[in-house]
């Protein structure tokens, strides 16, 4: 595996679904790109979920298994060239962890799992850039997976809304239909609890006169194709022509029955119970129009990947300005902890044999943009309720470990800590989230007298013995001497550290 390659032009994206999990290689030539390869593997990951949302033991070897061979068609890909990301099964798995290291072993690409909210926002991205469209037009994208539905609704690429909802067409079809028999019953049961999951943003949807709708994933595949076999030639879904589908299909008796030439025998599986899912919703939000497309996340994740490489890195800008904004943080402090942060990472980079790339030192500035956020319900514990909002905000642009870590290095910014209390993270090493923890808790320490003209400079970092997890702060001596207050906080500091091996921080006065 090239670890850097300027040269190579071919990108990749896996897609590890709850149904199936889809590999798409394009190369890129003259600012175009062009599919040179695909791969789709059923690997039905949902089914494996028990009651306790664990991971059967079969199906995480089925997904490992599919990696494996995906590594195959990989392996002279520069790691910037592949985005792995899983969506709702690996989401809600109490033990996807144990996927996620049985992965690391045979496939050697990061893993992200995405939240539900992100993966709307790309599937919206990928449609988007992909159909022609009006800019002024409102545009609605729904999405019905293996384990969830993604709704968004946007007007030029921006979305305005994303919404997922935990309703897909392998987990609906073992809720409702576990002998995969159809009748009238389990079709509407399965309906009306489509209806129920999104119930409460229907008068939301509507208030956004929406002028275009799009359908992706196979369950809305298979309806446009159904409806071209039975000779609609647009293959456009209106209401009248998915309540005569419903009735078709509700003429047979078993999933195994549906005889559409385009249904295939996998997909035959899911079909009923994906269709109530998809009628549910069309008819909740009083959809009058419905056009299939072929794009959705895994063009989404090329075009942040591909299309401008400082796309994505925009939008986690301004999912972090709109969470100061809503918050009401201390701009000028937050910065001023930015500064320094900054100040200490490149002195320590200097020093350190440890690499950290571009978005977790980014995480590093952002941690320190947004430590004060749950100021705005109390100081006492600010750390665990900043933690807790970051946790728990729609956060555009992270993946859900980004995101996590964001959270946790908040949450311990400050105060005593233990380390063996740290999660663990797929996507990142120990020894590269000490190091920002140090950093951010030094940051954040220093400014504690809220002081907006403070200057880094009075403050040298270096690492000893070249480990980077022990760190010597030289303090100016005038500094110091007028700031005595944060001399006993570095301290106090110290002490903290010293309960936390391996880390070590020697002060100094220079």
């Amino acid at each position: 595996m090239h670890s850097k390659n300027n040269n190579f032009n071919e990108y990749a994206v896996i897609d590890l679904g709850s149904n199936s999990f889809y590999m798409l290689v394009v190369k890129k030539i003259n600012d175009s790109l062009k599919v040179i390869y695909k791969n789709k593997k059923n690997i039905h990951l949902a089914t494996g979920l028990d009651n306790e949302y664990q991971l059967s033991k079969s199906s995480i070897k089925r997904g490992i298994s599919c990696l494996e061979l995906f590594a195959e068609r990989l392996k002279d890909f520069p790691v910037s060239h592949v985005k792995v990301v899983g969506t709702y099964t690996l989401r809600v798995a109490k033990n996807r962890h144990e996927f996620l290291r049985a992965a690391a072993k045979v496939f050697p690409y990061p893993i992200e799992v995405v939240s539900g909210q992100e993966e709307a926002r790309l599937i919206y991205i990928g449609a988007i850039n992909n159909e022609f469209v009006a800019k002024s037009d409102v545009k609605f994208i729904i999405d019905v997976g293996g384990g969830s539905t993604e709704i968004a609704i946007g007007i030029n690429s921006t979305p305005i809304l994303v919404e997922s909802r935990p309703m897909g067409c392998v987990t609906y079809a073992k809720q409702f239909f576990p002998l995969q028999a159809i009748d009238r019953q389990s079709f509407e049961r399965a309906r009306f609890a489509a209806e129920q999951q999104v119930e409460k943003i229907i008068k939301l949807v509507k208030s956004k006169n929406i002028s275009v709708a799009f359908g992706s994933s196979g369950t809305i595949k298979s309806i446009y194709n159904i409806l071209l076999d039975i000779g609609v030639t647009d293959g456009i879904i209106t209401p009248k022509r998915l309540d005569d589908l419903v009735s078709y299909v509700l003429e047979f008796k078993h999933f195994k029955d549906i005889d559409y030439p385009s249904l295939t025998k996998e997909r035959k599986h899911v079909f009923v119970s994906g269709l109530a899912i998809f009628y549910g919703v069309f008819k909740a939000f009083g959809i009058q129009e419905l056009h299939y497309t072929q794009s959705a996340l895994r063009e989404g994740l090329l075009y942040e990947m591909v299309g401008d490489h400082k796309i994505h890195q925009d939008i986690c800008q301004q999912t972090i300005k709109n969470l100061i904004k809503q918050y009401n943080v201390d701009e000028a402090h937050a910065n001023q902890v930015a500064i320094t942060a900054q100040h200490f990472f490149k002195q320590w980079q200097h020093f350190s044999p440890v690499i950290i790339d571009k978005i977790l030192e980014s995480i590093l500035y952002w941690s320190a943009l947004l430590h004060e956020i749950g100021l705005s319900i109390n100081f006492s514990g600010i750390q665990k309720h900043s933690a807790y909002i970051i946790r728990n905000s729609n956060m555009p642009g992270f993946n859900e470990e980004q995101q996590f870590l964001l959270s946790i290095l908040v949450k311990y910014h400050r105060k005593g800590f233990k380390l063996d209390t740290l999660p663990y993270f797929s996507l990142f090493e120990n020894k590269q989230i000490y190091p920002l923890l140090q950093i951010l808790r030094l940051a954040v320490l220093v400014n504690n007298q809220r002081s907006n003209t403070l200057d880094p400079n009075a403050f040298k970092l270096t690492v000893l013995d070249d480990d980077p997890y022990k760190i010597a702060l030289t303090i100016d001596k005038a500094f110091a001497k007028s700031n005595r207050l944060i001399r006993l906080d570095l301290e106090q500091e110290q002490q903290y550290w010293q309960q936390n091996k391996p880390w070590q921080l020697e002060l100094k006065i220079g």
